[in-house]
C-alpha cells in the first residue's frame, strides 16, 4: 500500500466518522424512504441517525478496497452501499489529489443498491 493509498483512507475515515468539515454526506431519498419504512418525519430521523452510526463503525473487508472509500451492509433487512466520492473544492471536477485535503471535498453517498 502506497503512503497516498494509506493518506487517502485516513481521511476518508474522517469523513465517515462526520469529522471533515468540507465533507458532504448525503442520503438518497429511496433508502431514507425504505429505511423509515414510509412513517413520519421521526422514523426518517431515526433510520438517518442508524444507518450514519452503521456506516461509521463499518468493519472494512478486503474487497472494499484499501481506500477504505466503498461498502456495503445489511440495516433494518435492507442492503444499503455507501460510496466516497472526491471532487475537487467547488465539487464541478473530479479532485487532482484526492490525498490533499486543501484540494478534495469528499461527498459520502448513502443509497440503496438500485440507486447505484
Amino acid at each position: 500500500m502506497t503512503d497516498q493509498t494509506i493518506r487517502i483512507a485516513q481521511l476518508n475515515d474522517l469523513c465517515r466518522a462526520g469529522r471533515d468539515p468540507t465533507a458532504r454526506i448525503v442520503i438518497t431519498s429511496t433508502c431514507l424512504a425504505a429505511l423509515a419504512d414510509g412513517a413520519d418525519r421521526l422514523a426518517e430521523i431515526a433510520a438517518q441517525a442508524e444507518v450514519l452510526a452503521a456506516v461509521r463503525h463499518y468493519s472494512f473487508r478486503p474487497e472494499d478496497g484499501a481506500e477504505r472509500s466503498r461498502g456495503e451492509f445489511t440495516i433494518r433487512r435492507q442492503q444499503v452501499r455507501f460510496v466516497i466520492d472526491y471532487y475537487d473544492a467547488s465539487l464541478e471536477w473530479g479532485s487532482e489529489n484526492p490525498a490533499d485535503p486543501s484540494v478534495t471535498t469528499r461527498v459520502l453517498t448513502i443509497m440503496l443498491p438500485q440507486d447505484d
